[in-house]
């Protein structure tokens, strides 16, 4: 296992190395980006002024969703230039359409989308320094694909080995088969979503954003259960207590669907990001560099095999204890980030508001943003996982 972790990371550097030293063609400037969010912008103020709100937001909505994410200057903002510009500049999308939903004046419209456009061009100039827009040659096409499925894979595989290493822990290896089944349930719904988002519902960004919310916040729900219900066993006396009596009982029952349901949100959520997100990458790739992108995604798969073997593996020799406080702390860990992630998609999409927290930080791998409604739903869950550990782990003298 050791021999085939060192191969796969030596190629991936060598992959790396390669696609670095690759050539790339121009492809335009960001202002070219912010031209086009312009226009968009500007179609959207002037059904405003015609008194047609629901086309006006509709241009917005597609300023934001057909340009500013899709042609990546939201991902080169973050990257470049900080998380805190990129949510400032989403927050002043959702506030021109939420001036126009107020019924505001046209001009208090204008001035927020002048606003927006003068970011967006300062920004452009600092992008064409700092990351400049070029056409991705043949291995870094390979290196994207690559990329998506091993990022898009991995939380879902942290997920699977830990549900699957507690279940052959506590004796119930047969069990496991419970998991395989919901994995394959949930990757065959992601290609149905994305067939039915490409060719049957034709479903926009705007969709794509309220159904991964969505999804997200129910995980944040069975996530925080399994979490808390791992932490509730960590003690040795309690683990044999429950392996004598109760583990049987409470598989066939709640328990056994709360995994299932686990596995498949994990799951199923990466897997319909993925076939999108390799949908996007197919549709801007010249038909002759196919073959690069599939081996891309043949390699990321062949990373995740050798990804979850290891954890899986290493997870099995853990001792009880730290195993269930590891695993207990990476599910909590991961309803944490898909709780303000959950949010935040929500926010995008326009169905719940975005209040503004100033001088809050944007912390993107912990899913922190600075709305209100993202910091006290996070807020909660942080609530009540320090009720979870004192519950737990607080001597019963002590609570009575």
């Amino acid at each position: 296992m050791i021999v085939k972790s060192k191969i796969f990371l030596a190629a991936l550097f060598a992959l790396l190395f390669v696609t670095t030293f690759s050539p790339a063609e121009a492809a335009g400037s960001w202002n070219d980006v912010t031209s086009e969010i312009k226009e968009y912008v500007d179609n959207g103020l002037k059904e405003y002024n015609k008194g047609n709100v629901r086309a006006a937001k509709q241009n917005i909505t597609d300023a934001y969703f057909r340009v500013f994410e899709e042609e990546e200057m939201e991902q080169a903002i973050q990257a470049n230039i900080g998380g805190q510009t990129a949510f400032k500049v989403e927050y002043m999308f959702g506030e021109i359409k939420k001036l126009m939903d107020k019924g505001a004046s046209q001009q208090e419209v204008a001035e927020m989308a002048g606003l927006l456009i003068k970011d967006l061009n300062t920004y452009s100039v600092q992008l064409n320094e700092l990351a400049p827009r070029k056409e991705q040659s043949p291995f870094q096409k390979l290196l994207y694909s690559l990329l998506i499925i091993l990022r898009e894979g991995f939380e879902a595989i942290l997920i699977i080995s830990a549900i699957l290493a507690y279940l052959i822990k506590s004796g119930n290896k047969e069990k496991a088969k419970i998991v395989y089944n919901s994995t394959a349930v949930a990757i065959g719904a992601s290609i149905l979503t994305a067939f039915l988002f490409e060719y049957v519902l034709d479903i926009s960004g705007l969709g794509q954003e309220l159904l991964e919310g969505i999804t997200m916040l129910l995980a944040t729900a069975v996530l925080f259960f399994v979490s808390y219900w791992l932490i509730s066993k960590v003690e040795a006396k309690k683990w044999q207590k429950y392996i004598e009596g109760k583990v049987e009982n409470s598989l066939k029952t709640g328990n056994l669907w709360a995994l299932w349901f686990v596995v498949f949100l994990a799951v199923y959520r990466e897997g319909a990001e993925t076939v999108l997100f390799y949908q996007a990458l197919i549709a801007d790739t010249d038909p002759s560099a196919y073959g690069m992108i599939a081996l891309g995604f043949l390699i990321g798969c062949a990373g995740l095999v050798v990804m979850f073997l290891v954890i899986e593996r290493t997870s099995l020799k853990l001792p009880l204890k730290p195993f269930f406080l590891g695993t207990s702390a990476l599910l909590y860990y991961l309803a944490f980030v898909f709780a303000g992630q959950g949010v935040r998609e929500l926010q995008e999409s326009g169905v719940i508001g975005a209040t503004a927290l100033n001088g809050f930080p944007t912390i993107g791998w912990l899913g922190v943003y600075p709305t209100y409604q993202t910091v006290i739903l996070q807020a909660i869950i942080i609530a009540a996982g320090i009720f979870a550990v004192m519950y737990n782990f607080i001597p019963k003298r002590a609570k009575a």
